[in-house]
């Protein structure tokens, strides 16, 4: 339950009236509706006059903290945070799913599936290295007076929490200014999923904690958090796999069929999500991989009306939540109470965070370096520009709140405070930065490269892999790359594999030239990466 779940409406006027009640909870929707309208206007005005100093996250964001201040200070500040409050049972249950799955459903599958391998080692391996080091470098702070002392598992929980990247800003503006392909599907692949991996791996070291008197190794800790995380790719592949062959074989593309068609399209998402949930999994992970699935199969399976509807349905949904989550966070950082006596936890904090996040993208960029032949590798503006692009958001802070409740003795209290203020410094400072860095790096107008930004022709011909020589590989001897190359080639695999029995199997027909006009009308998007298309996100 939500830290403000202990105050009720009644509790708050003193056992009010019905009637009162039920004018505090007006009083409290037409605030959020009015902050809403507020926010898409002003985020049109930004995106019309081209001023990325204030990207619309950020607007959002401040609205939230604005009206959130100005309550804070009013009369009213028990009725409107009564009926106005961060909880996170409904961020995870109602806010989140849609956002997640219209990133999924949104991905264009040939600049993601190319860099696929590139987008796992950063997302998975990527994540598991920089909340490590997070927590690492925590735990010794705090040994050595720099910070506030946590134990070792709840220094690893904020490490978890905090490396959950949200770089909504960020995208918008690399469409906007126009970035290379291969970067826009790296940062935009790499947090569709960090997301689920960061939930995972926080949701893994809960469970070690509170069973940390069983004496639960290490090795079965990761096992532990391997069930989960595979257990929960599987559910949300199989029922998108499920909802393809329903929707190839009942037969509902036909007119009078066409509600019934729309209407069991937008429940299997949630489906995935509750079913994941439900047996104590991670609905994140499902719902995620159920929007690729769906996309590249189940959405051929539709008439081309009921085609039209679900887009416009999902890209509306996840439009208004995404901006809400924004303008929720806000709100609830200025209502919320703060310890801020920890100063220094914060500041090493954020030092502690900037390193790890160069841990995360430098070491996976070499390692992804290794296994790519000279003209696909990932150049040093690029990582850089990726290293720049981690900023926190509402999904860190969703978890932060939720520690208030894991964590005993004020500990959850601190790492809220912490990371509502990385939350704060990084959409603001980093998302209203992104352009002069961009402009930096020499990375603007890179999408336009006659070779950078070729990526689709180059999966297209080589079905995302260009086999590197291994003759040179064999005589030195190194077996690490050549495994990561045989890892790296299964993209090539896999893309025939669909090409040639799962598309032809789950599809009605071939979707690929449809795939290819649905490329050239919608480039890469997402809603919750920057996806508000008529909004300038990307």
């Amino acid at each position: 339950m939500g830290i403000s779940d202990e105050i009720s409406p009644a509790d708050a006027h003193g056992g009010s009236s019905p009637g009162k009640e039920q004018q505090a909870a007006g009083v409290g929707i037409l605030l959020q509706i009015m902050m809403l309208v507020l926010s898409f206007v002003l985020g049109h005005v930004l995106r019309r006059h081209k001023f990325y100093y204030l990207p619309e996250a950020s607007a959002s964001l401040l609205i939230g903290l604005i009206v959130g201040g100005l309550a804070n200070i009013s009369n009213t500040e028990t009725s409107i945070r009564s009926w106005f409050n961060f909880h996170e049972e409904f961020f995870f249950l109602f806010l989140l799913p849609p956002i997640i799955f219209q990133s999924g459903f949104s991905l264009s599958p040939k600049p993601f599936f190319s860099n696929f391998g590139a987008i796992v080692t950063f997302a998975i391996l990527g994540t598991f290295i920089a909340s490590t080091v997070t927590g690492v470098l925590v735990y010794l702070g705090g040994l050595t007076y720099l910070m506030y002392r946590l134990p070792f598992v709840e220094c690893l929980m904020f490490g978890a929490l905090i490396s959950a990247t949200d770089p909504v800003t960020v995208l918008s503006i690399f469409q906007e200014l126009g970035t290379d392909t291969n970067l826009y599907a790296l940062v935009f692949g790499e947090s569709v999923l960090n997301d689920a991996m960061a939930i995972s791996l926080y949701r893994t070291m809960s469970l070690v904690r509170s069973h940390a008197a069983s004496g639960e190794n290490f090795f079965m800790v990761i096992v532990r958090f391997l069930e989960t995380f595979v257990g929960s790719l599987s559910a949300g592949v199989g029922v998108g796999f499920t909802s393809a062959l329903l929707f190839k074989y009942a037969g509902l593309d036909i007119d009078n069929l066409q509600n019934l068609e729309c209407c069991l399209f937008v429940l299997f998402p949630y489906f995935s999500y509750m079913l994941a949930e439900g047996v104590g999994l991670s609905g994140i992970v499902s719902i995620l991989f159920t929007g690729i699935v769906m996309k590249h199969y189940t959405f051929s399976n539709l008439s081309e009306k009921s085609q039209q509807f679900v887009q416009a349905f999902f890209h509306l949904l996840s439009s208004l939540a995404e901006t809400f989550v924004f303008i929720y966070m806000g709100f609830d950082i200025a209502m919320e109470q703060h310890s801020w006596s920890h100063v220094g936890f914060i500041f090493f904090s954020i030092l502690f965070i900037v390193i790890a996040r160069a841990a995360n993208v430098f070491s996976c960029g070499y390692l992804v370096n290794l296994v790519r032949p000279a003209h696909r590798q990932i150049p040093a503006k690029h990582q850089k520009a990726l290293w720049y692009s981690g900023l926190r958001g509402a999904m860190a802070f969703a978890l932060a709140l939720q520690s208030v409740h894991d964590l005993p003795e004020g500990h959850g209290q601190t790492i809220f405070t912490a990371t509502t203020a990385i939350v704060v410094l990084t959409v603001l400072l980093i998302g209203g930065s992104t352009g002069t860095m961009l402009e930096a790096l020499h990375v603007v107008g890179d999408g336009h490269d006659g070779h950078d930004g070729s990526l689709g022709e180059i999966f297209e011909e080589n079905n995302g892999y260009i086999a590197p020589s291994y003759d040179e590989e064999l005589s030195s001897g190194n077996k690490i790359k050549m495994k990561l190359k045989e890892f790296h080639k299964s993209t090539a695999s896999f893309s025939a594999l669909d090409r040639n029995y799962l598309t032809p199997f789950f599809t009605s027909h071939n979707g690929d030239d449809e795939e290819d006009e649905e490329e050239q009308d919608v480039p890469m998007t997402s809603s919750r990466r920057g996806g508000f298309r008529g909004r300038g996100r990307v």
